[in-house]
Order: C-alpha cells, then structure tokens, then sequence
C-alpha cells in the first residue's frame, strides 16, 4: 500500500519520502562522446577505480639483467592498465607525429629515386638535391621532436566527466631507468605525473598536480623474470590516485 502524503502546516500536501526518491535525478551522469567514463556528481573522482585489473593477463617474463626490456615491459603494463575503458582515453599525439614525419621521409626518398630513375642524371640534379634535402629535414625533424618534445613520455590520457559542467582531466606519465649504485644494487622504474582538470574546454583551471615515484624493478620482476602485473598495477594506480586527488578547485 502506498504511503499517504503528510499535510504541512499551511494544508498542503508534502510529497512522500518515496515520491521524492522518484523524482531525484540519477546519481551518475555522463557526458555524451565523452572520452572517459561516468562519475558521481557529488565526489569529483568518485567514479576513477585504480585498483588492479581483476581478468586474466598473459605472463609478461623478460631477461631481468636487462634494465631495458623491463623498462620496455613497465611501460607496455602502465599503457594497459591507464587505458583501461574506466580510466583514461590515450592521446596518441606524439606517435602520430613522429610516424607522419617518418612516412613522409619515406615518401620523399621514393620519389626522388624514382625520379632520378626516370629522368637523365644532370636533368633531375635539382630535384633530386631538393629531395634529399627535404629528406634530412624531416630526419632531422623527427629525431627532434622525439628527443625534445617526446622525451620520455610513455603514456597520455584524457577522461571527460560532468560535475555541474563538463569538467577534462588529462594526465602525463614520463618513465626512465634510475642506474643501481653501491647503495641501490638494483636499477629503479621511476614514474614522473602531471595532472590538469579543467572546464569549458580548457577556459578555466579547476587544479593540477604533478607527482613522482620510484621503486626497483626486483619489486616487480621475480628471479626468473616474471613480472608480477598485480603488484606493479596496484603501485601505479596508488601513484596516479595521489597526483589526481591532489589539486582542487
């Protein structure tokens, strides 16, 4: 049976606990072609879960005397796990940029063989120095960018949610190897963040943080190897976790 409405003092009829419950708005809203996931109108990161990834994963073992591939598999795990469906959306910027100056060297260099295949040796001089000049321009132009605008950024996301207003955060996750020294026998992943959240498509700054950390790779990599993902995931997402609840509006 339903409950009555309660009269209110000047006669009126208040609406019912279960008449209210009815009429309030969802509690997770999403913003439509978003890049990232729902989140819970009343707790801005409420709807960010770092905790590690619970399906199946394939064994990821590598040569542990080699700081380089574990790096390798450190940043291949980061990768997998940040984009996760309910976390972050990746950015492929900077690869997209170096394999567009990369195929257009390619391009360039074909056809100024072609071309010198094609026309008379002092007739397609000029174009052919043209050629390879352009060709070391985009080389160089690459390597560049790669060095000084990539350097070590390994991952780049972006996740869109509504708090009031349409509200981006993006983070940048930067990796490298710290060597081992007499003191630290072991060689270091080290994790360098920066975080921005921000409304009206960028307009207005609501916080950004930037954090660090590191921990040696016999923390993630057994005797044989093998690295144990779990672990490794469970470190990022508290690393990742700290950066974002960090900056506030």
């Amino acid at each position: 049976m339903a409950p009555k409405n309660r009269k209110t003092a000047n006669g009126g009829a208040s609406p019912s606990p279960s008449t209210l419950e009815e009429k309030s708005p969802a509690k997770f809203a999403q913003v439509d072609g978003g890049d990232g996931v729902a989140s819970d109108s009343g707790t801005t990161h409420s709807g960010l879960d770092l905790t590690p990834s619970t399906s199946a994963r394939d064994e990821v073992k590598v040569n542990n005397s080699s700081a380089t591939d574990m790096k390798h598999a450190c940043d291949d795990a980061l990768k997998r796990f940040l984009a996760r469906p309910d976390l972050f959306k990746q950015i492929h910027t900077h690869t997209d940029v170096r394999l567009a100056l990369g195929w257009a060297s390619v391009l360039v260099s074909l056809g100024t063989g072609l071309y010198g295949y094609k026309v008379e040796f002092e007739k397609s001089k000029p174009v052919v120095w043209a050629g390879l000049i352009l060709y070391i321009i985009l080389t160089v132009a690459q390597a560049l960018y790669a060095y000084f605008i990539e350097g070590d950024i390994v991952f780049v996301g972006k996740r869109k949610t509504f708090d009031k207003r349409i509200v981006t955060e993006r983070i940048t996750v930067s990796s490298k190897t710290i060597p081992s020294t007499p003191s630290a026998p072991c060689p270091s992943y080290a994790l360098s963040l920066s975080y921005v959240r921000s409304a009206s498509g960028g307009k207005t700054l609501l916080g950004k943080g930037r954090s660090g950390a590191e921990r040696p790779y016999n923390s993630f990599f057994d005797p044989q190897g093998v690295m144990d993902q779990e672990a490794f995931e469970r470190w990022v997402g508290s690393v990742v976790g700290r950066v974002i609840e960090g900056p506030s509006e």
